[in-house]
């Protein structure tokens, strides 16, 4: 709809400068009524778009605007008698709205392509057979056949198969990713590929892309707070201009003794390049263009207000499970007895482990099985809530767990104290023991992402405070702290001490983000000026928060905040340019060194290149 709008306001802009090319060469040839009505032809289809919008505007809004001035300056030209300068008036005028209408939409683009990229229908799997269906008729508990170049039809688990998968439209990440079973897969990402089955969790209303969608359709239409005082400013700028205008018509005729073609010609040229049309183009075009570079790249901007306060960031509080680790424990030491035979006692350890669903039993038998050792089967074991495990493997009792569960005395002395060493790096250390005694250690930790420390680094050069607020012991958020580079650190939170910390924090540096995963995390993101959440976090971080991460990619802040800080300079760059053209103009006009095609042309091309100054947000190179 938007397209055939463009393309009828362009035709009608084009056909009212070739009228006006005609009844200029029939005024030239003493053709003068011919002329006028050909002129008058290229005022009604130029400007009867503009004509209208100003018209229906003034009446709903019961105060003026810029098309009305232009409107009003047009016929005011043609009733002195200068019909090719009224004309060309309406022609650049029309021209330049069809360009803005042609450069609005193309910001909205990527919400587009997006929409027309989520498939129709599914090869749908009942029983062995497949059958071609309509999207809208799948329901979560499907299962669905997903074959190598197709599209993935909707969010669901990967429940048989592995495959390759393209996740660029909804993390902006162009490096296909793995997925094996129990994977989690995202409706209109490609499988580029084995074929795969995959079970439907989500109703199509509810998938990640469509909330993607939501979400940018709902921040594109949300004008941002310098948007909103620019359009409260215009009504009250067109009130003066008029004013001034009613001024102009007969005052310099008694003041400075101009003749009163001089003087109408002059008031009617005030209406023109007094005109805001620049201004209120200032905005508008580079917060749209900002946000769909944002959706591109994996980051979704709720409104352009948040645009506009986290170009203000001075201080970000992480949030360090999930945020500035990987969430989940991994294996950092495995220290065995001297002499012990180091594959027989990881396949029993593998063996009991891999029977347990605790987070720490899984990451040691990941550890395990990536080394090429495979874990003993059948074994029976013993659960010891909060201490560990046990089993008898062939007569001989083995334990792992916590140190006092596999004797306290003997696990502090092992290896000359490695339990204090690795407690104070913030590692949690689990004990193994037989029956010689304590066969090892093991320690695991939540590590730091790949890019945490790079991240941290890359703020910090911008100005920015990064603190980390986390529930862990302090021993842990020291270690954590150092390792990520972050400037300070608060161990010990409940989501209430996050508040307070964040409170302080905006007391100090005024515009301060938090960014979060949990539903621990929730209150924080809304009391942070600009709350920026995880995108693999929980369903109420991502309400709360103001901007999210599609991918967990912490770079991706560092992306965001260069994008805003650059959307806000390209504002003030168009803002001061065209309040700057005005002056030049209206000063050119007071000196009678302008006409109005000249005037005309400044006004309209000031217009013009502040919309194509907005539209290089577009660029991702930032």
């Amino acid at each position: 709809m938007r397209n055939w709008r463009t393309h009828i306001e362009l035709i009608a802009a084009i056909l009212s400068g070739i009228l006006i090319i005609i009844a200029y060469l029939l005024e030239t040839s003493g053709v003068a009524s011919l002329s006028i009505f050909t002129y008058l032809l290229a005022f009604g289809i130029g400007g009867y778009a503009k004509a209208k919008y100003g018209l229906k505007k003034t009446l709903e809004d019961r105060k003026p605007n810029v098309e009305l001035l232009m409107v009003l300056a047009a016929i005011g030209a043609s009733i002195i008698g200068y019909w090719t300068e009224g004309a060309i008036l309406i022609f650049i005028f029309s021209l330049s709205g069809a360009l803005e209408t042609y450069t609005v939409n193309k910001s909205r683009q990527e919400l587009s392509a997006l929409m027309k990229i989520q498939p129709e229908e599914a090869w749908l799997l009942k029983g062995n057979e497949t059958t071609r269906v309509g999207i809208s008729t799948l329901k979560p508990g499907d299962k669905l056949v997903v074959k190598p170049g197709e599209r993935i039809p909707a969010d669901g688990k990967l429940v048989k198969g592995h495959t390759v998968v393209d996740e660029s439209t909804i993390s902006g990440e162009s490096i296909p990713v793995s997925k094996d079973v129990p994977d989690y897969l995202f409706a209109s990402t490609v499988n580029l590929s084995g074929a795969i089955t995959m079970e439907m969790t989500k109703p199509n209303s509810e998938t990640l892309v469509q909330k993607i969608i939501d979400l940018v359709q709902s921040a594109q239409s949300e004008k941002p707070p310098s948007q909103q005082f620019v359009e409260r400013f215009e009504g009250n700028y067109v009130n003066v201009v008029l004013a001034v205008f009613a001024l102009m018509l007969f005052l310099p005729h008694y003041l400075f003794n101009w003749d009163w073609n001089t003087t109408f010609y002059r008031a009617i040229l005030l209406l023109v390049v007094a005109s805001p049309c620049a201004l209120v183009a200032s905005i508008m075009p580079a917060t749209l263009a900002a946000i769909s570079n944002g959706a591109k790249s994996g980051i979704i901007f709720k409104g352009g207000v948040h645009l506009e306060n986290l170009s203000a960031v001075r201080a970000i509080a992480f949030d360090k499970t999930g945020t500035l680790t990987r969430g989940k424990p991994q294996v950092t030491d495995f220290v065995l007895r001297e002499g012990l035979d180091s594959t027989a006692i990881m396949e029993k350890i593998a063996g009991i482990e891999k029977q347990s669903n605790h987070p720490l039993a899984k990451a040691i038998t990941e550890y395990i099985t990536s080394q090429k050792i495979e874990p003993l089967a059948n074994l029976q074991i013993t659960d010891v809530p909060g201490n560990g495990l046990k089993s008898i493997i062939q007569g001989e009792e083995i334990k792992i767990g916590k140190p006092a569960f596999a004797g306290e005395d003997e696990a502090e002395a092992f290896h000359g104290g490695l339990l204090t060493r690795l407690a104070n790096e913030g590692k949690t250390v689990t004990f193994v023991r037989d029956s010689q005694g304590i066969a090892a250690a093991i320690a695991l930790k939540d590590t730091i992402r790949d890019n945490t420390k790079s991240t941290i680094h890359e703020l910090q050069k911008a100005g920015i405070f990064c603190i980390m607020l986390t529930g862990d012991n302090e021993k842990t958020a020291k270690a954590i702290a150092e390792e990520s580079g972050v400037d300070a650190y608060v161990g010990g939170c409940m989501p209430g001490d996050k508040v307070k910390e964040l409170k302080k924090l905006i007391t100090d540096y005024e515009f301060v983000a938090m960014t979060g995963d949990g539903i621990n995390d929730a209150p924080a993101l809304a009391t942070a000026t600009t709350g920026i959440a995880m995108g693999e976090g929980t369903d109420v971080a991502l309400e709360t928060a103001d901007v999210i991460l599609m991918k967990n990619d912490l770079s991706r802040i560092a992306y965001s905040i260069r994008l805003a800080r650059k959307m806000e300079k390209v504002v003030k760059q168009n803002m001061y340019f065209s309040v700057g053209v005005i002056i030049v103009l209206v000063f050119l006009n007071f000196m009678q060194s302008i006409t109005i095609p000249y005037g005309v042309i400044g006004h309209e091309g000031s217009t013009i290149l502040v919309i194509l100054n907005g539209l290089r947000m577009l660029n991702r190179k930032v």
